[in-house]
């Protein structure tokens, strides 16, 4: 029943937050599972390199509770948008 309940919320909603059992009790938080999760016209929120980046990475380590956590450490270490972003796009460069 709650499945059937979700899966019509599921429409009209505009982002998806799905929570990572292993990563709490990894006591990883926010415990956020970057995969599954989303936002619907995230190319209005951010620029289109921007976009890019994040697509690749996500390509890359959707499957990796270690790619979480890194990805939680570089935005905490991060000043702003702007400077998360650059580090992102470096870590994708390194990865290609």
């Amino acid at each position: 029943m709650d499945d059937m309940i979700y899966e019509e919320f599921k429409g009209t909603g505009n982002m998806e937050l799905h929570l990572d059992r292993k990563l709490s009790e990894r006591r990883i938080f926010p415990a956020i599972d970057i995969g599954r999760s989303s936002t619907r016209k995230e190319e209005l929120l951010i620029s289109k390199s921007e976009l890019d980046t994040l697509w690749q990475l996500r390509n890359l380590f959707t499957d990796s509770t270690d790619f979480t956590e890194r990805f939680i450490r570089k935005l905490k270490k991060s000043k702003n948008n702007e400077d998360f972003f650059k580090q992102l796009q470096k870590s994708a460069e390194e990865k290609y």
